[in-house]
């Protein structure tokens, strides 16, 4: 990548995806002196009211907050312990087989996106409901064809005020375009066009409920209090578990979210070279009956009823596939978050992952003037990063779902053990934030 003619200071940005990877990295580029940063984002609903989990390792955390992307303000609940359980007859809680160290912060999705796009300076411009159908990349900048009607959507372009080509597409050029877009990123497909997602063959059924309906889990023989605000819990059943810990509901109140792994009815065939979610709302016959079918008769009673109080209507679908760009940048074309690295959820790193990326492209942008090659340092730190992160989700996977131990046989020592293992290289949280 030639960096020598690529100027940060007053540079026009495009940040392609405005989630907390966007945002993230919006903020990255206006700590390190870029001019005017467009955000186009391609839905048009309110991000904030997204309700689903994630967790960040208090050292992954620490090194984030020195670098100034996560703080305080943003609502968290600290944990500290992981318990396992196995079903076991009639028990509520089921047998517990172990008690590890967790030491995590959990978030919610929408305050913490919120919170991100706060910290953006009042002159970002931020543009919902546009579609970028294409990019290309060239040695005076990186031009994108978009669908976003008419007149370019709400609020500016980029250094053109933006032309119609031969398909008829608003196209608007800029000096850098950072590709925050996700698991389907058109950016990385124009980058690197030969990678494609490897599907794991299982799902994640994803879903929360509020933390004050688990009082209507009244059961014979459950404690008084089942589990505290501190633990995060898992739940091991042939063929997959199920993780269950508290987040910040974003108004003083916490909700119990759970994601549950395993493989999918029989017939029901989601390998495709183009990932794809069904989202909230959209949850099939087979696919709720099947879920019944796991909190009924493979969980314990008191966590698969908490599953069970889950609307249907607010669970949703994510099926584990595997890929990694084989470096982040690809002339003016910069990848972050998921559109570089996809691994599976088991890693408890993706959004520390996605932050860590922003962190490391404000460093390398602000190098630039002093090292032409910083921001290859970055494509390539950062994709050796993603690499550990995929081969850490394969292995976890293969533990906790496709190849999983007779959990009946394993005590403290066989599950620590087994998960030591798996865990190989010590990144389970995210890698360290390197300088």
């Amino acid at each position: 990548m030639n960096t020598d003619h690529i100027r940060i200071a007053g540079a026009e940005v495009a940040v392609v995806g405005g989630s907390i990877a966007g945002c993230a990295t919006a903020l990255a580029a206006h700590r390190a002196g870029a001019g005017r940063i467009t955000v186009l984002e391609r839905t048009t609903g309110r991000l904030e009211d997204r309700g689903v989990g994630l967790a960040v390792h208090n050292a992954r955390y620490a090194e984030l907050a020195a670098a100034g992307y996560l703080d305080t303000a943003m609502p968290w609940v600290q944990l500290t312990t992981r318990r396992w359980y196995l079903r076991d007859g009639t028990a509520p809680l089921g047998r517990r087989l172990a008690v590890l160290p967790f030491p995590f912060r959990s978030y919610c999705w929408g305050p913490l996106w919120r919170e991100l796009r706060r910290r953006l300076p009042e002159d970002t411009v931020f543009r919902s409901g546009v579609r970028v159908a294409g990019v290309s990349d060239a040695a005076d900048g990186a031009t994108l064809r978009l669908d976003d009607g008419e007149d370019g959507g709400s609020g500016g372009s980029g250094t053109s005020d933006g032309v119609r080509g031969p398909d008829g597409r608003r196209t608007e050029r800029f000096d850098l375009v950072i590709g925050a877009d996700g698991y389907r990123s058109t950016v990385r497909a124009a980058a690197f066009p030969e990678v494609r997602p490897d599907y794991a063959g299982y799902l994640a059924w994803r879903g929360a409920v509020p933390a004050e309906r688990l009082a209507e889990l009244d059961l014979p023989g459950l404690p008084a209090t089942p589990w505290a605000v501190e633990d995060c819990i898992y739940v091991v059943f042939p063929g997959g578990h199920v993780i269950i810990y508290r987040i910040p509901d974003g108004h003083g109140g916490h909700r119990a979210n759970w994601v549950l792994y395993t493989a999918p009815p029989a017939g029901l065939d989601l390998a495709s070279a183009s990932p794809t979610s069904l989202p909230p709302g959209s949850l099939t016959d087979a696919l709720h009956r099947h879920l019944t079918h796991v909190a009924s008769e493979l969980l314990p009673p008191y966590w698969g009823g908490l599953i069970r109080l889950t609307p249907r209507e607010d669970c949703f679908i994510q099926p584990m596939y595997d890929f990694t760009a084989p470096r982040y940048t690809a002339g003016r074309l910069l990848l972050a978050g998921d559109a570089a690295t996809v691994a599976r959820p088991h890693t408890g790193g993706g959004a520390v992952k996605a932050l860590q990326d922003a962190a490391a492209l404000e460093a390398a942008l602000r190098a630039v003037p002093e090292r032409p090659d910083a921001l290859d340092a970055y494509g390539t730190e950062r994709g050796r990063t993603g690499r550990v992160m995929v081969e850490l989700g394969r292995r976890l996977g293969r533990l906790l779902v496709q190849d999983a131990p007779d959990w009946r046989t394993l005590d403290q020592a066989g599950v620590a053990a087994a998960w030591a293992t798996a865990d190989g290289s010590g990144a389970f949280g995210g890698r360290e934030l390197k300088s």
